[in-house]
């Protein structure tokens, strides 16, 4: 009887920026992302990836983080409030960072697929210096991302903060989250 996997906050920003403004609902659009949200669409909407290749499929249509990870930067000296990754969905009670691409989280009437890992960018050291090299470390050779995933919408609906979240992984052999 562990802790029930749950929505501990959710953000949204209209406009292309750092950090996104909590809310208290969110609409999620089936194949777009978070309604009314900047990255909201089918194409890539993230400026750095817009300049490559406008025409690409968005992967990066939801940003998810788990509080569990605000209390590891936190504990590092690194305070850090939601939203303020530019977080869509704040989890708790899910080893996001774990589960392979592929697999599903419910949550009330949506579905969200996740697609693979944030990569860390400069912004993030901008935000809080020395918070890039807390989230891009190397471990036993291998560096590690631990800014988040990734998720597109498979499944529309409204999502609310304290939803339960359920998480279904993809039939073997899973697939390892890599950035997108």
């Amino acid at each position: 009887a562990g802790l029930m996997a749950r929505v501990a906050g959710l953000a949204l920003a209209p406009g292309h920026g750092f950090s996104k403004i909590p809310v208290s609902r969110l609409r999620l659009l089936a194949g777009r992302g978070v309604e009314g949200d900047a990255h909201c669409g089918e194409t890539v909407k993230h400026r750095s990836r817009v300049r490559v290749d406008p025409t690409q499929p968005n992967l990066r249509q939801v940003h998810l983080l788990s509080v569990e990870l605000l209390a590891d930067y936190a504990a590092a000296g690194f305070a850090v409030a939601p939203g303020e990754l530019g977080e869509n969905l704040l989890t708790e009670g899910v080893d996001l960072h774990a589960l392979p691409r592929g697999a599903v989280l419910r949550i009330g009437e949506a579905a969200l697929e996740i697609t693979g890992l944030r990569n860390p960018c400069a912004q993030i050291e901008a935000f809080r210096p020395g918070l890039l090299a807390h989230v891009l470390r190397r471990e036993g050779g291998t560096l590690t991302r631990r800014a988040g995933v990734m998720a597109v919408v498979a499944r529309g609906g409204e999502v609310g903060i304290d939803e339960a979240i359920e998480p279904t992984l993809p039939a073997p052999p899973f697939q390892a989250l890599d950035r997108v």
